[in-house]
């Protein structure tokens, strides 16, 4: 049968896992969730690599902050200016950045995309 893929995008990680667990009463062939930005690499992905920034043993603020791996180290100091990465204000409800940073990409089949659309936007997708 053919398939369709459902792009949703999230403010949550709960929200996308939330609309999966919905999907799975159709007929869902595969899925994925993640995380997205603008800053390319994964920087820093584990609390137990943050003792090297006692020790001065980390790439700046925007690896720390953002998660970015940046060749340049002229790219790593600009993108330091947003307001993500300095904590000072995201513009957010609490101080938290606001936008929709989660990517579920659902594949389901065809008879079921009208109906696996309406799950992901019911649960608070764009």
């Amino acid at each position: 049968m053919p398939e369709r893929t459902v792009f949703a995008y999230f403010n949550t990680p709960d929200q996308a896992k939330e609309a999966v667990e919905q999907l799975k009463s159709l007929k869902l062939v595969d899925y994925a969730i993640e995380r997205f930005d603008g800053y390319a690499g994964t920087g820093i992905q584990s609390l137990d690599k943050l003792g090297g920034t006692i020790a001065g043993d980390f790439r700046g603020l925007g690896y720390l902050t953002l998660g970015g791996d940046f060749d340049n180290p002229d790219e790593g100091k600009l993108v330091t200016s947003s307001v993500s990465a300095s904590g000072y204000s995201s513009g957010g409800p609490d101080n938290r950045v606001s936008g929709r940073d989660i990517m579920l990409v659902a594949i389901v089949e065809e008879e079921d995309y009208e109906q696996a659309s309406r799950i992901v936007r019911d649960v608070g997708a764009l």
